[in-house]
């Protein structure tokens, strides 16, 4: 008999796609591809969005010279150390040029306006404007006249406390270092003229004062308040027969360095400053802190301020390298043989 194949029972149970039916699964990656071209250029825009331009005020009443510019550098390259790069994340706004108390206190101000992140203040009178205009913007002051105490800067020196830090030195501590060199280079020397500015010099005049005595040196302060007041200053100190002239800080006998070399050279008397560059442009000796040292800390204290540092909170800062310059070619020319004693110690000297 033959045998019948029993019917096939068909399973009524649907078979489920883990993502769901083929018709919406190809949906859900239409839509999750368009989301994508969506957001790519929103992500792509977001990464490419450049962060805030940091932005640096700089105040310096005095021209913008070859030598303003060549310091500035190691401003800057503290600044690229740090991160950033003038014209792409850092914007600085330069208010250099000579002007009025009055004129200087309006450029503060203007830079204030613009809500810079750190106002960089040069020289006394710089810093003084800039804090009269403003007490919550960071200042980085260059100063080496003022005592930042004294002047009510900084409560101390490891922490300033207010809005201002920066690179401070007293030149008053230097002063005895200045008339012993002159001492040295100058054996016979009895008596010094000293070349200052009322504007920034009363404390150094008092220390070269103090420093003189213990040298058993005559000295007569000469005012000099803008570079007319140099040729009569040479004079008198012609006049009264001093053997040298020591010529102390401050911004305008920077500026005149060549003028000041010449009118030393003509009246025949060997002169002593604080800044290098002044034997490199006559001047018999030089010996004070290398500039473009000091412009460098300035901007490593500024980085610091701009990744979130409170001004108050860094130390003030002194110079750190300091050079002694000699011109052998103008103690020539006075008819000086300079000690051993000098020359050892000289870092340059200008044949």
């Amino acid at each position: 008999m033959p045998l019948h194949r029993l019917p096939e029972k068909r399973s009524t149970a649907r078979i489920r796609h883990p993502l769901g039916h083929p018709g919406r699964l190809c949906r859900f990656w239409v839509a999750f591809v368009v989301l994508l071209g969506v957001l790519a250029p929103w992500r792509v825009a977001a990464a490419q969005q450049p962060a805030k331009a940091a932005r640096i005020g700089v105040l310096r009443p005095a021209p913008d010279d070859r030598d303003f510019r060549r310091n500035f550098d190691g401003f800057r390259q503290a600044l690229r150390e740090g991160g950033y790069v003038e014209g792409t994340n850092l914007a600085v706004e330069y208010r250099v040029r000579p002007g009025s108390p009055q004129e200087i206190l309006a450029l503060a101000e203007d830079l204030v306006r613009l809500k810079v992140d750190v106002l960089l203040a040069f020289s006394p009178a710089a810093l003084h404007a800039a804090a009269k205009a403003t007490t919550s913007i960071p200042i980085v002051a260059f100063d080496l006249e003022t005592d930042p105490i004294a002047a009510g800067y900084a409560v101390t020196l490891a922490s300033p406390g207010g809005n201002v830090t920066g690179v401070f030195l007293d030149f008053p501590e230097l002063s005895g270092k200045w008339l012993e060199l002159l001492k040295e280079a100058v054996p016979k020397v009895s008596r010094v003229a000293v070349l200052w500015d009322p504007a920034t010099g009363p404390v150094q005049v008092k220390a070269a004062e103090a420093a003189a005595r213990s040298l058993r040196l005559q000295l007569r302060p000469l005012e000099a308040r803008s570079p007319d007041d140099f040729e009569g200053a040479f004079r008198a100190a012609a006049r009264e027969r001093a053997g040298a002239v020591l010529v102390l800080g401050g911004p305008v006998f920077y500026s005149a360095r060549k003028q000041i070399a010449d009118l030393a050279a003509k009246h025949r008397l060997p002169a002593i400053m604080p800044f290098p560059d002044f034997a490199g442009d006559g001047g018999l000796m030089a010996y004070g802190p290398d500039l473009t040292s000091l412009y460098r800390q300035a901007g490593t204290i500024a980085v610091k301020i701009l990744k979130g540092r409170k001004p108050g909170d860094l130390p003030v800062e002194r110079p750190t390298r300091f050079q002694f310059a000699v011109n052998l070619r103008t103690a020539k020319a006075l008819g000086l043989k300079l000690p051993p004693s000098i020359l050892v110690r000289a870092d340059q000297m200008i044949q």
